[in-house]
């Protein structure tokens, strides 16, 4: 069972932050759009880099404490899976934050609009729900 460690501890996290989404509503999953854009360079950056280190032998994995999954540049997903978890949750308490203490984004429209990703979406994504000049 210790080969699951590493995921046990991603799904800790997730599991802790889940309340955030669904209590406070900070929307984090409800804009994929966004967290894929804020998770992309995270998970490109820091995989390029892992891969790097494990071909260098400046960095191990415990083969006990992981899936044992190789991804290519043997990568272990549990550690994709970490560079996806890690900062998904990391938004979402920043958002709570945001929610609970009234901070701005700086991406909020002007005046009482809803936000969405695009222009004319209400704060639920849904496309044409909000209606533009004249109606």
């Amino acid at each position: 069972m210790r080969h699951l460690s590493y995921l046990a501890v991603l799904a800790g996290c997730l599991l802790g932050t889940a309340p955030l989404e669904l209590f406070l509503g900070t929307r984090v999953y409800a804009r994929p759009r966004r967290l894929l854009l804020t998770l992309l360079p995270v998970v490109a950056i820091f995989a390029a880099w892992d891969v790097y280190a494990i071909a260098a032998g400046h960095w191990t994995f415990d083969p006990r404490s992981v899936t044992g999954v190789r991804l290519p540049g043997h990568l272990p997903l549990d550690e994709l899976l970490f560079f996806l978890v890690v900062p998904v949750c990391a938004v979402l308490t920043l958002e709570a934050v945001r929610s609970v203490r009234g901070w701005p984004a700086g991406d909020e429209p002007a005046g009482d609009e809803p936000a969405g990703d695009e222009p004319g979406e209400d704060a639920a994504g849904v496309p044409g729900s909000v209606e533009g000049p004249g109606g």
